[in-house]
């Protein structure tokens, strides 16, 4: 495996250092939102269900155009740059806000900034490596983010502990978007093959492959059930995790993902990418239907949120190594800006419902639902969605 990483090209490595420091920044401030809304601007499950929905879903259109946009200018690293640069700016922002619609822009900037740079730096991926390294490229990436994401928890934890307030501490936030421009300046752009001529947008994806088609919708029902994960930390601190520990636990599952990323994503080269999702699928049932269940022990929730890393680190860079094994010559940021599209659009839809059960029911009638989406996406992708000749699957 060690060899393997060393042969990943140069802009995988810096792309994957550039996030490792950009999640470090977010994951500082994001396990902090849901008690920031909760003890000091006293917004209840409905507001926090709003905010990410709303985020997520109008960002993902920008995901979309960016990768139709880089496509057609055939620049990849311009996107990259101004999205990284647009969320380090919002982040310390948010210890300006006094009420929760503030919070609503701010994290809608952020999410705007992932939309900017997403489908572009995915392409940049695809492009740099050959197929049968794709599920381990991504698996790195996605190992080197969540790296970050244990490095964020860890300092927002010790920051709380030293008495600092929430909002000093998204304040630091500046700090590491800053290392991420300047990492970001330096990724080259690639050189592409000839494209192929452009013809107009379908929004209906007649352009696309067929499998690619099927894969979105299959994707659309397993984030139908798959809400903002803050109702993961929200549902920890209802269960009598103290504040102090809950960016802790964040960094656990960050860190399980980190281990793993590389190693469960790089399995998808061999086992095939449909097989390694599906795994994770499965264990994202589990997971949702044993959290609904948990009785008010706090210590449970430590190997449940290891298990959670699993599933992360089996999902995240299998599901994009697919797209690219199912993208068009010369639409790989088309494909990706589909992908992100549909993974954001659901979150809205999502992560409403998802509150709406909490808050009209009972927490268990949320992550059961969200259980049976997971089930049901991993049977569709076992029957329906076929990859394409040659591609793994």
């Amino acid at each position: 495996m060690r060899n393997l990483l060393r042969a990943l090209p140069r802009t995988v490595l810096l792309l994957g250092l550039i996030s490792l420091f950009n999640d470090a920044a977010g994951e500082l401030v994001y396990p902090l939102v849901p008690l920031y809304l909760a003890t000091v601007l006293m917004a209840g499950p409905r507001a926090l269900g709003l905010i990410e929905g709303v985020a997520e879903a109008v960002s993902s259109l920008v995901k979309l155009g960016a990768g139709v946009l880089a496509d057609r200018m055939r620049r990849m690293r311009l996107w990259v740059i101004g999205g990284y640069s647009v969320a380090g700016l919002a982040r310390p922002l948010l210890a300006l806000t006094t009420a929760w619609p503030g919070v609503l822009l701010l994290r809608f900037a952020d999410r705007l900034g992932k939309g900017l740079r997403s489908a572009p730096r995915d392409a940049l991926i695809n492009l740099a490596v050959p197929a049968e390294r794709r599920g381990l490229a991504f698996g790195f990436h996605r190992a080197m983010d969540n790296l970050g994401a244990v490095v964020g928890p860890l300092a927002a934890a010790g920051l709380l502990a030293l008495g600092l307030p929430i909002r000093h501490i998204f304040a630091l936030a500046l700090i590491p978007a800053v290392v991420v421009v300047a990492l970001a300046l330096s990724v080259p752009e690639p050189v592409q093959a000839a494209a192929p001529r452009q013809t107009r947008f379908d929004w209906r994806l007649r352009d696309q492959h067929p499998a690619l088609r099927r894969y979105l919708v299959v994707l659309g029902l397993f984030t139908l059930g798959n809400s903002s994960n803050m109702f993961l930390l929200l549902r920890a601190h209802q269960l009598g995790l103290p504040d102090v520990q809950i960016p802790l636990l964040w960094a656990l599952m960050s860190g399980v993902a980190a281990l793993f990323s590389t190693h469960l994503s790089g399995l998808s080269d061999h086992l095939g990418r449909t097989r390694v999702i599906a795994a994770g699928w499965i264990v994202y049932a589990a997971f949702y239907l044993l959290f609904g269940l948990l009785p008010a022990h706090a210590l449970l929730l430590w190997p449940m949120f290891a298990l959670y890393g699993l599933f992360l680190a089996a999902t995240e860079g299998a599901e994009k190594a697919l797209v690219g094994d199912l993208a068009q010559t010369g639409q790989g940021g088309t494909a990706f800006g589909w992908y992100n599209l549909v993974v954001g659009l659901a979150l809205l839809p999502a992560s409403l419902l998802f509150g709406a059960l909490w808050q009209g029911i009972a927490p268990l009638a949320a992550f059961g639902f969200s259980a049976c989406c997971a089930l049901g996406a991993t049977l569709l992708l076992q029957f329906w969605v076929r990859p394409a000749q040659g591609a793994p699957g």
